[in-house]
C-alpha cells in the first residue's frame, strides 16, 4: 500500500470516528480526517 493508500485509511478512520457519539477534548477528529484526506489528495503534487 501506498503512503497516498495510508493517508486515505486514516482520513476515512478519523472521519467515521467523529461521526461517533464519543466526547472529545481539544482537537476535532473531524477536522483532523479532512487535513489527512487533503494530504492524501495533494500528496503527487507534494512529492513531485
Amino acid at each position: 500500500m501506498s503512503i497516498q493508500g495510508i493517508f486515505y485509511l486514516i482520513a476515512v478512520i478519523l472521519i467515521v470516528l467523529a461521526a461517533l457519539p464519543i466526547g472529545t477534548r481539544g482537537i476535532s477528529l473531524a477536522l483532523l480526517g479532512a487535513a489527512f484526506a487533503l494530504l492524501a489528495f495533494s500528496w503527487d503534487t507534494i512529492t513531485a
